[in-house]
């Protein structure tokens, strides 16, 4: 099943906030293999069984391979509710330990977990160290040599507005537009971290990824900082700089609509959070 939206008989919808180590998961899409394992297929399998139904979910951003979230939300329709308690405790005593659901809410039947985000917010995190971190790996892109972060900073400017992203796009991503506004883009030092900071009302695939990359290619002094402009300018892909790893990269946040009644819905890294507690 693909992250499309399932509807059972009942308009009882749930929306949940996830937490994920994305590092043994073939990212948030279920396959058509049932051998490869991604975060959507345990999360279905485990609230099927609590709701004694099939149960599909919808997701505000589908992550890739080894990207992680500490607030992934998706939606449910299920034909029995169980309660808050139960898919909260109830779903987290059968998932394994890298996926947590944060907490539970009933919301309207409108309510649309991707169509009714307004912005998402990505952390792309850095670990700058010439030992590599036992403890970081996979949670973290490692970086041996000293990165410029002020120029970095400037560079990201050039990110702000809507704009055509065309040059930081996957050649299989499947948006019908390239067009994207960024409100926000940073980078910055948060305790021995290096964090680069994108907040949008959407991504194209690998698009903070490759971003990511760029910017690090700025930081170690290859470029400078108004090659951002150059390259969302020239739009050329194969102008760019090599796609950054995914182990650093962190959906942190995505907003909805006050009518909604979703105010909780970012979680920073539990590593940065004496930092930095808010992203929207």
């Amino acid at each position: 099943m693909s992250n499309t939206e399932f509807s059972p008989a009942s308009n009882t919808r749930i929306a949940l906030a996830i937490e994920y180590d994305g590092s043994a998961f073939n990212g948030w899409q279920k396959q058509s293999s049932p051998e490869v394992k991604t975060i959507q297929s345990t999360l279905e399998t485990v609230l099927s069984q609590i709701a004694d139904s099939e149960i599909g979910t919808v997701c505000a951003g589908r992550t890739d391979a080894g990207v992680h979230a500490t607030c992934q939300v998706v939606h449910f329709d299920t034909p029995i509710d169980r309660g808050n308690n139960a898919w909260v405790r109830g779903a987290n005593s059968l998932l394994p330990e890298t996926i947590r659901v944060l907490w539970a809410r009933n919301v309207k039947p409108e309510f649309h977990a991707r169509y009714s985000a307004t912005a998402r917010c990505y952390y792309y995190i850095l670990y700058l160290r010439e030992t590599p971190s036992a403890i970081m790996a996979g949670r973290t892109t490692h970086v041996r040599e000293s990165l410029d972060i002020p120029v970095m900073h400037e560079a990201a400017q050039a990110l702000l507005g809507e704009q055509d992203f065309s040059v930081f796009r996957a050649a299989a991503c499947q948006s019908n537009s390239p067009f994207r506004n960024i409100s926000h883009a940073s980078v910055s030092r948060q305790h021995g971290f290096v964090v680069f900071k994108v907040q949008a009302n959407a991504f194209l695939q690998h698009m903070v990824r490759n971003i990511a990359g760029v910017l690090l290619d700025i930081g170690r002094g290859q470029h400078s900082a108004g090659w951002v402009k150059e390259l969302i300018a020239g739009g050329d892909r194969t102008q760019s700089s090599m796609t950054a790893p995914p182990d650093g990269l962190y959906l942190v946040g995505v907003a909805y609509p006050p009518a909604f009644g979703l105010s909780s819905t970012t979680q920073i890294p539990i590593f940065l959070q004496s930092s930095d507690s808010k992203v929207l």
